[in-house]
């Protein structure tokens, strides 16, 4: 009796010993999957049906916006210096006659928006500026051939148009409505890597004296703008295009972003766009005077109440002020009705002055207010400053 308990003791200890191993080895042996134990015990999202997976996103803005988006390549051809040796016939015996005179071309990128199905794009004067080809590359690959329609120096803002059949239009938004903290959304082609999407909120409004073009009222955000984003969109989180990207302030040797960028604002780039469309150039008015802020020590001087309006620090012979009477040293309060705050917001209001047609300019001279009425000119072109 005592051997046979043995016998099964051992036997049932070998099978013990033997199930560990499979159990550990090959659990698949046993016909069940085996689970280890939770460590930690997750909290699942409860899906409740037709609810939007994504709470945080702007996809649907971007997948509106992107289609109208575009990337451009420009090329220029730069004049190469002759060899010295260039005409000499044994030189040229041994070197052959076109040495040195193949043409070298330099290229450029920038991006672009589409603002018309007829191929009208709107993108920056300084990405094709000088350019004699232009190709622009849509979202989806497709690659056409651009003519410039026209430029406009003093914005930094140009219009080329493509023929390619119906082409997808971006939805102009309203920049004026914008407001200091609104999420904006910035897409382009920065440094070649093709069409990407940052994003960031509206840091100023009015950006202006940076420097940058003539007339400046730009939008500052945040959202990452780089080299290869200039002439893109600037977009809201509906999708709607509120600004075209032009410029960075960067300290970095490379150029890259700060969080500091400037768009110009579609209330402008639209008028802008609209007259190089329609004549290819843009007009504005001119009276021909040269402008300074106010100061507070100026002000004081003057004895006036507040620094707003502008200082006339010189008047050109024979222009429109000029001939209407007005001189250094008055301060222009208002133009048609509408207040003058500082010389930039003077400029801006002469420009949208149409020329030919008389315009009433409200000043303070020695104490006294009076109106003069002044026939506005055609303000002469300007080139475009460097930046």
């Amino acid at each position: 009796m005592r051997k046979l308990w043995l016998i099964f003791a051992q036997t049932a200890t070998v099978a013990v010993g033997v199930l560990f191993v499979i159990t550990a080895l090959k659990p698949e042996w046993l016909g069940h999957s085996v689970t280890s134990p939770q460590v930690v015990e997750l909290r699942q999202a409860a899906t409740v049906p037709g609810a939007p997976t994504r709470t945080a996103s702007y996809s649907d803005a971007v997948r509106k916006a992107v289609p109208a988006v575009v990337d451009i390549f420009t090329s220029k051809a730069i004049k190469t210096p002759r060899h010295p040796f260039q005409n000499d016939p044994l030189f040229r015996h041994f070197f052959g006659d076109r040495l040195g005179e193949e043409p070298q071309r330099a290229t450029s990128l920038g991006s672009g928006v589409i603002v018309s199905s007829k191929g009208y794009i709107l993108t920056n004067n300084h990405v094709v500026e000088a350019a004699d080809e232009i190709e622009v590359a849509l979202a989806d690959g497709k690659k056409l051939r651009a003519r410039a329609v026209g430029s406009d120096p003093e914005t930094d803002l140009a219009v080329l148009q493509v023929e390619g059949g119906s082409l997808p239009a971006i939805t102009f938004g309203e920049a004026d409505a914008l407001r200091v903290g609104d999420v904006v959304l910035s897409i382009g082609n920065p440094f070649g890597f093709g069409q990407t999407v940052t994003m960031g909120i509206v840091s100023a409004l009015g950006r202006s004296q940076l420097g940058i073009t003539t007339f400046e009222n730009f939008i500052q955000t945040d959202a990452a703008i780089n080299r290869g984003n200039s002439g893109g969109a600037l977009i809201d989180t509906a999708g709607n295009l509120v600004g075209i990207n032009t410029a960075i302030y960067s300290q970095r040797s490379d150029g890259g972003s700060l969080g500091i960028g400037f768009a110009i604002p579609t209330s402008i780039a639209k008028q802008v766009m609209e007259q190089i469309i329609q004549t290819g150039k843009v007009t504005r008015g001119w009276i021909g005077v040269e402008a300074q802020e106010i100061t507070p020590e100026i002000a004081e001087s003057f004895r006036l109440s507040s620094t707003n309006g502008a200082l006339v620090r010189g008047v050109l012979p024979g222009g429109p002020a000029a001939r209407a009477g007005l001189k250094a040293g008055d301060i222009l309060v208002a133009i048609e009705g509408s207040p003058v705050k500082d010389p930039n917001s003077m400029l801006n209001l002469v420009a949208a002055l149409v020329p030919g047609k008389p315009a009433v300019v409200r000043l303070r001279r020695e104490g006294k207010d009076m109106e003069i009425q002044v026939t506005v000119g055609t303000r002469p072109t300007q080139q475009r400053r460097q930046r």
